[in-house]
Formats: structure tokens, C-alpha cells, sequence
């Protein structure tokens, strides 16, 4: 069913309000990630496989085969949970926010310089010290 003019301009405002609000939010829940299906098929083989393993190992009096199996299925369920890994094509880092009209404004490139972990820890510290007026 269809909205409605009028529910589609209030769904449009909570829209801006939201992103004015709470970029990083909005930008999160803008972004389209989704795992593969396959990903979750592998790892389901893969635990079913640990499980077995683990069980023919616990009745057959074989722990070392018991531990090849506990770590065959910690491995799946750690593949199934992973991000998956993205094109070289793509670089990891800051990806842009998204602005008040619905647009996504990239990161200049001395943002995508500065992407490290502990630059940001620095960037913070400095915000945090200039807030509280020392």
C-alpha cells in the first residue's frame, strides 16, 4: 500500500531530522552491507563437519581428533561472523556522511591520510582537552 503525501513529506522531515541529529547514524544506516548467502552455507558445512569430527573423536577414544573437529567448527562459525573481505578496488577508511539534503559528501584526502587508529585516538584526545577548556 502506498503512502500517502502527506505521510511521505513527514517521513521525508524525520529523514533530514535524523541525519542533522546523527550523521554517523544516518550514514550507517544508508550503507547497503550484506553478507553473501554462500558464506553461511561454507560455515554451516564447515560446523556440521567440526561436529562430526568432534563426536567420532569423543567415541572412538581419540582426542586429537576431538580438537581437529572443536577447531574446524570455531573456525566456521568465526568465517560465518567475519566481514567479508572487499575488493582491492575498494579502500578501507573514512567512506563520506551523509548531509542534511540526502546527498554523500566523500572525505577529502587528508581525511583518508589520517584514517589510522591511533590518529583518531589523537583527534579525540584533542577535541576532549579543547571541550573542557584546558
Amino acid at each position: 500500500m502506498p503512502l500517502s503525501e502527506y505521510e511521505q513529506r513527514v517521513l521525508e522531515q524525520m529523514e533530514r531530522q535524523l541525519t542533522s541529529d546523527d550523521p554517523r547514524l544516518a550514514n550507517t544506516l544508508t550503507q547497503r552491507g550484506h553478507r553473501p548467502f554462500g558464506r553461511y552455507v561454507i560455515a554451516g558445512v564447515g560446523a556440521s563437519l567440526g561436529l562430526l569430527l568432534l563426536v567420532l573423536g569423543a567415541a572412538n577414544s581419540l582426542p586429537w581428533l576431538g580438537v581437529i573437529g572443536f577447531v574446524v567448527m570455531f573456525a566456521a562459525v568465526a568465517f560465518a561472523f567475519a566481514a567479508p573481505h572487499r575488493s582491492s578496488g575498494h579502500r578501507s577508511g573514512p567512506r563520506g556522511v551523509v548531509q542534511s539534503d540526502g546527498q554523500v559528501k566523500s572525505p577529502s584526502p587528508a581525511a583518508r591520510q589520517k584514517s589510522s587508529f591511533m590518529s583518531r585516538l589523537e583527534e579525540r584526545w584533542e577535541r576532549r582537552r579543547g571541550e573542557s577548556g584546558r
